[in-house]
């Protein structure tokens, strides 16, 4: 599907977005090539596959909790430009 100018500066007006000359010419490029191929995939047999919102199967890559020994206070706060006791003192955010 080949795009006209006129729409992809219309599309550019939907997505707030100021374009040159040069630039819908390689937009209309890009956006037509993007839209062909997606006609290609329209082509694919997916009879009697189940609709899914991931194609890899998704796991957490964290490690788990552990619980560890703090810091002295003393340390924690020995750089601290302004506190109040054990607390970091800083100016207020609202009012």
């Amino acid at each position: 599907m080949k795009l006209t100018d006129q729409e992809v500066r219309h599309i550019a007006l939907l997505a707030r977005l100021g374009v040159s000359d040069a630039e819908v010419e390689k937009f209309r490029e890009q956006l037509s090539s993007i839209l062909e191929n997606m006609e290609i995939l329209k082509q694919a047999d997916t009879e009697g596959l189940a609709p899914t919102s991931q194609s890899v199967v998704l796991e957490n890559v964290y490690r788990p909790d552990e619980v560890g020994p703090s810091l002295p206070v003393s340390d924690v706060m020995a750089n601290a430009p302004d506190r109040e006791d054990n607390s970091f003192k800083v100016n207020a955010v609202l009012e």
